[in-house]
């Protein structure tokens, strides 16, 4: 599965070359997206992205872990966590499907 990775750069670069701003604007737009997106999250709202996907923030209660080497029990505390739930029209795409006229 080793593909290429997508960074801010690139997506600064790919605003610039589709939407025609400097790229300077190109990355403060990005930039701005990306906070936007973050800050949602950490007040615990969904982040829905029509035909892409919904990013979500779920509560994990404490539980009881095993240490795989040792086999010794050891407690896994409360946390949050991200979940991204990819929409039909993404997973379509994925799978080379046509999604044409679809939408999520």
């Amino acid at each position: 599965m080793g593909g290429k990775t997508v960074t801010r750069a690139d997506l600064c670069e790919a605003v610039y070359q589709k939407v025609g701003l400097s790229r300077s604007e190109s990355a403060e737009l990005v930039e701005a997206v990306l906070t936007e997106i973050a800050d949602c999250l950490v007040t615990g709202e969904s982040v829905k992205l029509s035909s892409f996907g919904t990013f979500t923030v779920r509560s994990k209660t404490e539980r009881i872990g095993r240490n795989p080497k040792t086999g010794e029990e050891v407690p896994i505390l409360p946390r949050r966590v991200l979940v991204f739930k990819p929409s039909n029209v993404l997973k379509l795409r994925i799978n080379g499907h046509d999604t044409a006229g679809m939408e999520d």
